[in-house]
């Protein structure tokens, strides 16, 4: 066997023992720390095409506080405009695509 072909055979080993590595810190997350990723993404990727047009401070110091938490506050964003209504019609969609349940969502109206 080659030098080159030894090499190979000893990297794979190392390699494959990186990705497992990997793989693991990503399983170590909790299912509620994966969804608020997802869920701070669809967040950021709205903000981006967008923009705050719409959005009152309300809305967006509400959502600002849930994301804050971890995604643990619910029940604390309440959509008044229309804007505001998309957005969360967006973000439910996106949410619900990424396998969260719609418990998971910071959408409510109280007052």
């Amino acid at each position: 066997m080659s030098v080159a072909g030894l090499a190979a055979m000893l990297a794979l080993p190392i390699a494959t023992g990186a990705s497992d590595a990997l793989a693991q810190d990503r399983k170590a997350q909790s299912w509620s720390e994966e969804k608020c990723v997802h869920y701070k993404k669809a967040w950021v990727d709205l903000l981006a095409r967008q923009g705050r047009r719409g959005l009152s401070q309300d809305f967006l110091d509400a959502h600002e506080a849930f994301l804050v938490s971890g995604c643990t506050v619910t029940g604390e964003v309440c959509p008044r405009s229309a804007e505001e209504l998309q957005a969360a019609n967006i973000l439910t969609i996106r949410a619900m695509n990424a396998g969260t349940a719609s418990t998971f969502l910071p959408f409510a109206c109280r007052r």
